[in-house]
């Protein structure tokens, strides 16, 4: 989805790019293997003839759909089993009228207005996911800009600033202009002598004076400098009170006791950088694509795989099909690509050696909680003048998302007011009712936006430990068990391959999952020709 597991990693790579900024989390994440672009370049080529060998797909989300139309072109004949009555699996948008049953029996439906729709999975794909891209061009799915960073958002925090939110541009530019005054004087006092040449010093000084609003005595205070970063009280006009007022900023100890700068690392780390992408008319168009490029009735929809049996001449899967009263079905082929999310595939009956058995129960699955929220009218923008972006938080909702479509056009609009990744937070949110979770998403939002309490209409909420098709968010690796369990995951056992984010070293994104089909297939490929 939009998170990568391993928080003591994680948490190195926020603090470095909270105080030093994006260039070194990059470099941090460039030796921990984080911050590597998409190997991906271009469409695999299968050559050489499969002679008529079928293959079973399990799973139509996007690493089955990628591994079924390239098998497809190759020459394969393909069938996928998909347990849903869609296609596209956490590549998935909830619109007005649909209804999404969780696990407990609990049944929502979407009451959201046309055109107007929550994306509980993935939404948003970075510019260097490069096989994303791609195929949206190649199947003709419309990609329009996601805001990421919004100057002009908020960060809050319960302890700092008695809970009024801050702007995003003001700590920012406080915080990088408080800073550079410190490494500034720091420097003119000669703290520096013995790590950076004179020379260099004045250049740092110019550079520190340039990028840190600061002014001819190297202070970071309210004047036309600093204004131009942080904005201003009052902003220029025209006629007699054209005058701008320079707004005073915050000093350097509130913003640190706040941790308000722990909001900035969202749109400092690679992943999350400018610019980033979204389909027009909500994520789910990626899945509707995959599945219109397949021949019809590739997809067996209301197929509930029960087991997994092979032997030396093919695989046979046992499924419910849930369409006809869950009658015991199979369906056989001469290889299997298993596209299971391993949560699923861990308490299914599946013949595979010992190793991939073991690699399969390693992987828990995070925590993720989402919940769209609808209002008359698009206050955020009205009367906030917030154009798209996030707002942090460190209340339990943790962000607020403003829609990057259909600006300045009035109407109603849907937010993301929850997003929950692992922790306390997605647990408590998980343990409620649908109802109760989207109650307190409208309270605890409140606390940011007062119009909540008179704007909202209707909300949905998805919590992925709830759903029945994955039952957790993404493959959640730890270093120990990667190093044990990964090519293990991956391997050809007997006539049986697995796909999907958690066979990918880019979890919880679909670049992952599609990277992962692509090399699955590409070897199976190999083995059916070496037959």
């Amino acid at each position: 989805m939009a998170e990568a597991s391993g928080f003591s990693r994680r948490k190195l790579i926020s603090l470095v790019g909270a105080a030093a900024g994006s260039a070194a989390a990059y470099q941090v994440m460039t030796s921990l293997g984080f911050a590597e672009e998409s190997p991906y370049r271009g469409p695999i080529r299968l050559d050489g003839d499969p002679k008529g060998a079928s293959v079973l797909v399990l799973g139509a989300g996007l690493a089955g759909m990628t591994a079924a139309l390239e098998l497809h072109r190759a020459g394969y004949r393909v069938q996928i089993l998909e347990y849903n009555t869609r296609a596209g699996g956490r590549n998935w948008s909830l619109r007005g009228g649909d209804t999404y049953t969780e696990l407990g029996g609990a049944t929502q439906r979407c009451d959201f207005d046309a055109g107007l729709y929550l994306n509980p999975g993935p939404w948003r794909i970075p510019y260097h996911h490069h096989g994303v891209l791609d195929y949206c061009r190649r199947l003709g799915v419309a990609l329009e800009p996601f805001i990421q960073l919004n100057h002009n958002a908020f960060v809050q925090s319960t302890a700092g600033f008695g809970g009024t939110p801050q702007r995003i541009r003001t700590v920012k530019t406080d915080f990088d202009g408080a800073t550079a005054e410190l490494l500034a004087k720091a420097t003119r006092k000669g703290a520096l002598d013995a790590e950076v040449s004179k020379e260099d010093q004045e250049i740092l000084i110019e550079a520190l004076r340039s990028l840190g609003g600061l002014d001819k005595d190297l202070a970071y205070r309210a004047g036309p400098d600093s204004a131009e970063f942080r904005g201003y009280a009052q902003d220029p006009g025209g006629g007699l009170s054209a005058r701008p007022v320079d707004g005073e900023p915050m000093a350097l100890h509130d913003i640190l006791t706040s941790r308000l700068w722990r909001g900035l690392q969202n749109f400092l780390l690679y992943e999350f950088q400018t610019t980033m992408f979204q389909p027009v008319g909500g994520m789910g168009r990626i899945g509707e694509a995959f599945a219109r490029a397949l021949p019809p009735d590739t997809i067996r929809y209301g197929a509930k795989v029960t087991q997994i049996a092979q032997d030396g001449h093919g695989v046979t899967a046992t499924y419910q099909d849930l369409a006809h009263g869950g009658a015991v079905r199979q369906a056989q082929a001469d290889w299997c690509v298993c596209a299971l999310p391993l949560t699923v595939l861990s308490q299914i009956p599946t013949q595979v050696g010992p190793k991939m058995k073991a690699a399969i129960d390693a992987v828990p699955y995070a925590s993720s909680v989402k919940i769209g929220l609808q209002f008359k009218r698009r206050f955020w923008e009205e009367d906030e003048h917030i154009f798209g972006g996030i707002s942090y938080t460190d209340l339990p909702i943790r962000q607020i998302s403003y829609p990057s479509t259909g600006y300045n056009a009035g109407g109603k609009g849907v937010l993301l007011g929850a997003y929950t990744w692992n922790g306390p937070n997605s647990y408590e949110f998980t343990a409620l009712s649908p109802a109760e979770r989207v109650r307190r998403a409208v309270a605890y939002g409140s606390q940011i936006h007062p119009q909540y309490r008179t704007e909202f209409e209707t909300g949905i909420a998805v919590a992925w430990h709830r759903v029945p098709f994955t039952l957790g968010c993404a493959g959640d690796w730890t270093d120990a068990a990667r190093a044990e369990h990964y090519d293990n995951l991956c391997a050809i056992d007997g006539r049986i391959m697995l796909a999907g984010e958690h066979a990918s070293y880019i979890p919880a994104w679909q670049e992952g999952a599609i990277l992962s089909a692509l090399d699955t297939v590409t070897r199976l490929h190999k083995r059916v020709l070496a037959a």
